[in-house]
């Protein structure tokens, strides 16, 4: 899959620009704070109809301007697409593919897929849960349209539920609405189960390879998935997942209730990542840190390759600059085989590195 073409109208602090790009490799170079991330955010974006950056759409519009427009020539899956997003200040936004309205943003990644890295994820290892939890659940929101509407329909339940929590002390009387959302969860909650199992089970695979020949062979990754404790096989049919989950969720009442806080389900879940058997985000050193991370997203675009057909669009910004020179030729040297963007620096080597086509960025403004 690739990008051959892309406007941008009032998005961030592009005004309207519209590129065509290589289909093997792109280098965007150019001054810090220019717009270089912002244009690997709206292919992001129209991969998957979620900033990787942003909170609300209203946040990618131009500040002058009342809406935007991002527009994408693909061609995927031996087919064309024209993927466009429009984003408004005062409204909802408005997703098409081929001119046709899409019912949500699952249909984007039915088009093409990205996989992006940006060098806050070379510290992926070292954050809380909730980052590996992204990590996840933006891969597989991409790879499978059902995991994106059951995680939506389980965080819509949560919320409810939470909020019932919260006002319980004045209004007891909204407890009796508990039973319906814990179910939801708890249905919800089973599914989210079953397909991070499954994908964890593939990171580990591939990131332990990856992790292998970076260091040398000296080391020896293992990833692992870690849900509540009352399922015993994350791997298990639905319906065991379902009942597990309810177990689980049943003995945790009384705790959330004094409390006013929703404890159990899969919004805790976590990815454990060891180095030869020790806790990396203990114990690791610098080095080991950004291998592991470094491994965890190329599986991921293993991944996809996999399960598509087609690896998906590598999107690296300014992940280069942060890695020493054996760590930058590893990531050089498995990049090939599908369509790159890296963003770099105005000194950097990269344009006589990897050819292809390069484009200067500054101010909102693109030169080739």
């Amino acid at each position: 899959m690739r990008i051959d073409a892309l406007t941008l109208q009032s998005f961030r602090n592009y005004e309207n620009e519209t590129l065509i790009f290589d289909p093997k490799c792109n280098v965007i170079f150019g001054p810090n704070a220019q717009g270089k991330t912002n244009l690997l955010e709206a292919l992001a974006y129209l991969s998957c109809g979620k900033s990787p950056r942003a909170r609300t759409d209203k946040e990618m519009i131009r500040f002058d301007a009342n809406s935007a427009s991002l527009t994408a020539k693909v061609f995927a899956r031996d087919r064309d697409f024209t993927v466009t997003a429009d984003l408004y200040r005062d409204r909802r936004r408005k997703l098409t593919v081929n001119k046709v309205t899409a019912k949500n943003a699952a249909a984007l990644s039915e088009v093409y897929n990205t996989v992006f890295f940006c060098p806050e994820d070379l510290y992926l290892i070292r954050e809380g849960a909730n980052e590996r939890r992204k990590f996840m659940d933006t891969a597989l929101c991409q790879l499978r349209p059902r995991y994106a509407q059951a995680l939506a329909a389980y965080h819509k339940a949560y919320e409810h539920k939470t909020r019932i929590l919260r006002d319980s002390e004045e209004r007891p009387d909204l407890l009796a609405l508990l039973p319906e959302f814990n179910e939801q969860m708890v249905r919800y909650g089973a599914l989210i189960v079953h397909y991070r199992s499954q994908f964890s089970a593939k990171i580990h695979e591939y990131a332990a390879i990856h992790h292998r020949e970076c260091s040398g062979g000296k080391e020896e990754l293992t990833v692992s998935y870690q849900t509540v404790s009352s399922v015993t096989d994350p791997g298990a049919d639905l319906s065991v997942l379902t009942e597990q989950l309810r177990r689980h969720m049943e003995s945790h009442q009384a705790a959330e209730r004094s409390s006013r806080l929703c404890l159990s389900g899969p919004h805790k879940d976590d990815l454990l990542v060891d180095i030869n058997g020790r806790s990396a985000k203990q114990f690791a050193s610098q080095g080991q840190t950004r291998t592991a991370a470094l491994a965890l997203k190329l599986a991921e675009r293993e991944i996809y390759k996999n399960v598509v057909g087609e690896y998906p669009v590598l999107l690296l910004d300014d992940v280069l600059s942060e890695l020493d020179p054996k760590r930058q030729e590893f990531v050089l040297n498995r990049i090939a085989g599908g369509q790159v963007f890296i963003t770099c620096c105005e000194d950097d080597r990269l344009p006589e590195l990897l050819g292809g086509k390069v484009f200067r960025v500054e101010n909102g403004k693109i030169e080739i």
